[in-house]
């Protein structure tokens, strides 16, 4: 039991940097000013559920999905940048999507997969992570119980699934203390920090891609 909460808690080391759930709570704060309470529960939840896939996803099959694709870890930096700058483009200079047309509003955006699972969360970054320790995973834990092997991935992808839920809805009470013009200031300046964060990983991935050749 030991070896299992060592390498869960090395698992956490590793990835929260990473993760950065502070970054997710702040886009949060930014793109759901719009939505009801209910609604800005379900995204919380459906974001930790949809981190939880992507990083069992990117563990058990990252290397298998990129391999066929023939997709590059620096062209996920420059793809994933590319679309965290559009989303700073579009918090920086927002449009109001639940306008009403025609006496209908317009349904509420879904922000729970992108961009709050990814790349906020579960980006690049952690990918690369994912991929590159699941391929030296099986050497470094051949002492241990096979269990302990077993459980260890999962239960650590659960474990920061839950810290960004318990993030995410922590910033609720933050919503309302601000109140709306507060959360306005913050989506324009997590706006502009966006388009810089994704120009960067975008130059990141071109040097990347440079220094592989």
């Amino acid at each position: 039991m030991f070896e299992l909460f060592k390498l869960i808690g090395l698992g956490l080391v590793l990835l929260l940097p990473l993760v950065n759930p502070l970054t997710t709570v702040a886009l949060f704060l930014g793109l759901s000013s719009d939505m009801s309470e209910e609604e800005k529960k379900k995204q919380s939840a459906m974001a930790a559920f949809y981190v939880f896939v992507i990083m069992i996803v990117a563990w058990y099959a990252g290397k298998a999905v990129i391999n066929t694709f023939g997709i590059s870890i620096p062209g996920l930096r420059i793809a994933g940048g590319m679309i965290v700058s559009f989303i700073g483009f579009n918090m920086l200079f927002p449009h109001d999507v639940n306008e009403p047309k025609n006496g209908k509003k317009v349904k509420t955006k879904n922000i729970a997969f992108i961009p709050l699972a990814m790349p906020s969360t579960a980006g690049p970054g952690t990918i690369a992570m994912l991929i590159s320790a699941a391929s030296t995973f099986s050497a470094e834990t051949a002492h241990m119980d096979l269990w302990v092997a077993y459980s260890a991935p999962p239960l650590t992808a659960i474990a920061i699934s839950l810290i960004l839920w318990a993030s995410l809805r922590a910033s609720l009470s933050v919503m309302k203390l601000i109140g709306t013009s507060g959360i306005d200031a913050i989506s324009r300046v997590m706006g502009f920090l966006l388009v810089c964060m994704g120009t960067q990983f975008v130059i990141n991935g071109i040097i990347e891609l440079v220094t592989m050749q």
